[in-house]
This record gives structure tokens, sequence and C-alpha cells, in this order.
């Protein structure tokens, strides 16, 4: 089945929290409404204040909306949605960098601007817009030197103390002290300081000299903590613990299991509920999230009724593993649910601070190993589709040769630009013939460009370079990996091995990967770097050669003088038109440099489930929204159990 999508907005990305990212874009917008009588006071007094933020043009909500416009006001309250989470988890501290957290621990807080608990766009049916929450409105220049934020008194953290505006300067501050390191130097060099105005008034002032397109809506996306319970405990934010922060959230959590479950459970004195923000949502009384161990457990899991809704990632299973007795007697849905997003943009990812893939010539040669047909049609039921871009199938894919304004935007560079991104079109993933895993004129390919490259084909078949030294290469691999992914690596290190290359698949479990993981410890990984639609700071993260080594964004550790110069003057474009030309032009140069090896995508989001849950007849364009805008149907659920279908 194919769920309806509403029609998709155009022009920017799915928002992200401030803490994965330096914020979206941002700039001032109003409302229809109050639209004139604010620009009339801007030309005497330049100021601004409005109860939501966004980039382009006004914001679709005005002060006094009821709800959003996708969600059931009339939902009903109450029941459980269970997911599963492959692997282990050793504490409940989201935010910090050592260990692994339990699955969604971190939606216990809320911050100025509205989020969903669970990290999908909020709201979902406009990308660049940002509605108060902890704020109430929020005032700002045009020029946007400062911004002040003023907080809604009634807010409450959950054990029902105030929350103010002391409590979100004690978080700023904890997040430079504890918080991960990219994060914490990005915001140090980006915000000057604050002043706690009174206690429900904070002001955030930026640095002079630098782009502020994203900060009003970095220092609105960061999470606000309890400063009396971080005081009273002791606890840390960059050490793991079995504690959440004391949030203030809808959901706090209930119970968990270590490695076995966690069970968040729905906050009956959440401050909050009277919001139109959050009329409509947030909708189940409990969400339990049930731990495997490995992925054919995890699968038999939810054939038995154990958990009750899945994300299905695996091609194999959803073209041959939905036959079992609850689908075939109408208990578990399947639904198609096209997405509106590029597709995450993964593939194999080189770490470029390690030889020998500091040389684009050996990065291009060792994609050629890569074999999309053979591996969408063997391992993917030819399900899967080939990516080019880092931002697939959207206004700012760079295609063919750049137009007249990716031209203009690149001469604006100077000598930095080589010749070829302007005479050569848009680099696209290589094609390979499907009825072998090695395609052999690719092979052909690759060994010449090794060769261009100083490596050489020994008398036993070796790659080395001209010291005599073997090209060695490990692949780390997490022990958490569905078995189609793991075939996927394999089947590309056994035809990297053809070329000559020795390879060893490291397959560790979930928290060591994870901690390599942000020490940059890895020669190569199956990983995703992140995609864009607009400019913001969060570029720089992803990206950009300012944090590289240590940002978690920017796995392959990327430093190229380029990019750090589109990415600067794509934050400096005055139109919409400028931008996208910016960031087609960043687009073509990633490709160009081959800074990691595409494979392929699933154009839409599958999702099964028991038939016990419903949602809005059309479901916005930027999020499934599962644990967000969808509810219980008790009595569904009850036919479910006296069949035996659910626990």
């Amino acid at each position: 089945m194919t769920v309806r999508r509403k029609k998709p907005v155009q022009g920017g990305m799915q928002r992200r929290t401030a803490l994965q990212l330096l914020g979206g874009s941002a700039v001032a917008a109003l409302t229809p409404s109050v639209r004139g009588a604010f620009a009339a006071a801007s030309e005497s007094s330049d100021i601004i204040k409005a109860h939501g933020y966004s980039y382009f043009g006004d914001l679709k909500y005005p002060a006094d909306f009821p709800h959003f416009d996708y969600v059931n006001p009339s939902a009903p309250i109450g029941g459980q949605i269970s997911v599963s989470s492959r692997g282990t988890f050793d504490g409940m501290n989201r935010f910090n960098w050592q260990g692994k957290a339990g699955l969604y621990s971190g939606l216990i807080a809320e911050s100025m601007f509205g989020s969903s608990p669970f990290g999908s766009a909020s709201p979902a049916d406009s990308i660049t817009e940002a509605y108060g929450l902890l704020a109430e409105s929020v005032e700002y220049p045009s020029t946007k030197e400062w911004c002040i934020f003023y907080m809604r008194p009634e807010a409450r953290f959950a054990d029902g103390t105030p929350l103010t505006a002391h409590d979100a300067a004690f978080t700023h501050d904890l997040f430079l002290e504890q918080g991960i390191r990219s994060y914490a130097r990005g915001v140090s060099q980006r915000i000057e300081g604050y002043e706690i105005i009174d206690d429900h008034t904070i002001k955030f002032n930026f640095v002079d000299g630098i782009s502020r397109r994203s900060l009003i809506s970095q220092v609105g996306g960061t999470p606000v903590f309890s400063k009396a319970w971080y005081e009273e405990t002791g606890e840390r934010l960059d050490k793991q613990s079995l504690q959440t922060p004391m949030g203030s959230g809808p959901y706090v959590l209930d119970d968990y299991e270590l490695n076995r479950y966690i069970v968040y459970r729905r906050n009956p004195d959440y401050w909050g509920w009277h919001l139109p923000i959050n009329v409509g949502r947030h909708n189940f009384e409990t969400v339990r999230v049930e731990y495997f161990a490995d992925d054919a457990a995890e699968f038999e899991a939810f054939k038995a009724g154990i958990y009750t809704f899945r994300a299905e990632g695996s091609t194999k299973k959803w073209a041959t593993g939905y036959d079992f007795p609850a689908v075939e007697k109408g208990y578990v849905k399947r639904d198609s649910i096209p997405v509106m997003v590029p597709p995450s943009p993964q593939g194999f990812i080189f770490n470029m601070q390690r030889e020998p893939f500091k040389d684009i010539k050996v990065r291009e040669a060792l994609g050629l190993a890569y074999n999309f047909e053979w591996t969408s049609e063997s391992l993917q039921y030819g399900l899967t589709e080939q990516r080019h871009s880092f931002a697939e199938n959207s206004e700012v894919a760079a295609e063919g040769l750049p137009t007249e304004q990716e031209t203009a935007f690149l001469n604006s560079l100077g000598d930095l630009v080589p010749e070829e991104i302007f005479t050569q079109e848009a680099v696209r993933a290589h094609s390979s013939k499907g009825n072998r895993t090695v395609d052999r004129a690719n092979k052909r390919t690759a060994l010449k460009l090794l060769s261009e490259a100083g490596w050489t084909v020994s008398a036993d078949g070796k790659l080395q370079d001209p010291e005599g030294n073997p090209m060695k290469i490990t692949i780390m691999l997490s022990a958490s990996t569905s078995d189609t992914a793991e075939a996927i690596v394999t089947t590309y290190a056994a035809n990297l091995e053809s070329f000559g290359v020795a390879v060893n698949v490291e397959k560790i479990d979930s928290a060591q990967w994870i901690q390599r993981y942000y020490d940059k410890d890895f020669d190569m990984i199956f990983f995703r770097n992140q995609s864009f639609l607009e400019a913001g700071t969060g570029l720089k993260q992803f990206y950009g050669s300012e944090t590289a080594v240590v940002s978690s964004y920017n796995p392959q550790s990327l430093q190229e003088p380029l990019v750090d110069a589109i990415i600067d003057a794509a934050l400096e474009t005055k139109s919409r038109e400028d931008e996208i030309a910016a960031l087609k032009s960043l687009d073509r140069v990633l490709r160009y440099l081959r800074i990691q090896v595409p494979t392929g995508y699933v154009a839409d989001t599958w999702v099964a489930y028991y038939d016990m849950f419903e949602h809005p007849e059309e479901l916005p364009p930027l999020a499934v929204g599962q644990f967000d805008f969808w509810w219980f149907n008790e009595e569904k659920y009850q036919k479910l159990k006296a069949a035996g279908a659910v626990r």
C-alpha cells in the first residue's frame, strides 16, 4: 500500500536539532496578518518580534493557530507503540560522546523552538520554519547581531520545578564545557555570550564578522536542562550515566533493563499540553524499545508481535520476508510512504587522514570496485536506485555542465576551482555489468588510475607502492549491521581483493564501533554523509576543514579549501536563486572529489505495523511521524490481543 502525501514544500532541508548540527538557515519572517505592521516598525526600529522564525517568506501558521494542519486534533490518547533496536546500550545520557546511549534517550529535553521528541521534522509540513515552545516569542534586529527569547513562565521540568533563563544559560555553558568537541568549538566561535535579562528572558549575542544565517536557529534549538538537578546529582554531560538529564518534555523515562528494553511514558503533568504546537501530538501513553542481539532475532520478534511497529530497511525482508501468518490474516499492514527529502548519502567512506585515501585517483579507482547493478539485483531484489548526488532528487543536485548562475558563483571563488569543474559534467556514479560481481572494464580503468598514482601489481597479483609496501585496507563493521548490509560490504571487499588490495572486514560490537568512529580510528566504513537543501553553518561540520578531524558529522575528515570557500560564500548569498547555485556547486565539487563510494537507496520509506495504529489520511511531506502524530485504536488492539497476534 502506498500512503498519500500532502504536496511537498520546496527550498530547504529537514531540520535537525542544534545538537546535531549548527543550525539550519533562517531569516526573519512574519505572519501575513502582522507583516505590514512589523515592516513599518522595522523601517524605524529595525527590530522584529514574532512567535516563530523562518528563513524564506512568511510563517505559515499565525500566532493564534489552533494546531498544525496535518494532525488530528481529536486523536485519542493512550496505548503503546513498540519498536526495536539492535545491539546494546550502556546508559541513558544521549548527550555524552562516550559509549552508546539508549535509543531516544534525548527525548526528555525541549528547546526554545519546538521539535519532535523523536527526531523527525516539526512542523512536518514546512522545511524552514520553527515555532516557539519554551519561548513564546523571539526578538531580533534584521542584522541578527543578537536575539532575545521571551520564555513561557509556566514551563516546568519533569520534577515540577520552574524552567528559567538561568537553566538556559547553564545549559549553554554545559555544552561548551562538556559537549561534543566539534559542537562546542563551533558554538564558542559563533556565540559571543548571553545576558540573563530576567528569570524568563535571555539574550544571546553573536560574533561579528561571520554569517548569521543559522545562529538564531542554533540557540533556539539547543536543549535546556535543569541547573539544580546537575548541581544536586553531580552528573556530567560528557559521561555515560544510567540517568537521563532532567528535561521538560512530554515523555519521561519510565523503565529500562540494560540491553533488553526501554520504556518512555507520557507525562500527565507535562507543562505544555495546552499549547497549540502540541495539539494532536504525543498521543501514545508509552513508547517501548525492545533490544535484540541480531537482525534475525529482531525480525522473528516482530512476527511474534513482541514489538508492533517496524521501519523496514532490508530489501530482502521487504521482498520475501512478509509472508508470515500475521500478514496473511491481515493483522499486519505494510505501507510504502513517499519521501520528500533527499535520501541519506550512504556509501563506503574513506578516512582521508590515512594513506592511500589522500590521493583522489586512488579513491576513484577503489570506487570502481563497487558494482551497483549486481548488488541491487542479487542482494536487494532490484528495489534500490543508484544515488549520484549528495542532494539526490532535489533542486540543488548538480546536473550536467554548470548553469550560468553556477558558473558566475564558481568564478567568484578564483583560482581554487579546477578547470574541469567548468568543462566536465557533474560526476555520476559509474555503471557496471550486473552479470558478475566484478566489471572487467571498470577493473581495467581502476588499475590504470592506480598505476598513475604510483601503484603497481606484483607477481603474486598484489598492489604495492613504489617501496614495495602492499595496499592494506580494513573496513570497520558493526556487529549490529543487517545481513544485507554485511553482504554488500563483504562483496565489495572481495571485489577490492580482485584488484589486488589486501582487505580485512573487521566486525566489532556496536559500542566499540561508535567510539572508534568518534575517534576516526578506521580506514573505511559503510556509513553516510549528511544531505543538504539549504545553506547553514552546519555545512561546516558536515564538510568543512575547521572541525574535520573532530567532527562526528564529517566522517572522512574532509579538509579541502575549495569546499570551505563554497560553504563560506553560500552563507553570504542573498537570494534563494543564488543559494541554489552555491549548493549545486557544493554538490558538484563533493562528487568531483570522490569523498565516498555512493551506493543505492530506496525511494520510499517502508513501514510494517500491527493494525491498531492510525494516522491522518494525508501525511505531511517531511515525516512519517509514527511517534509524533499517529494514535492508538483500542478496539483494534483488543481484537488483535484476543486473536493472540500481540501480547
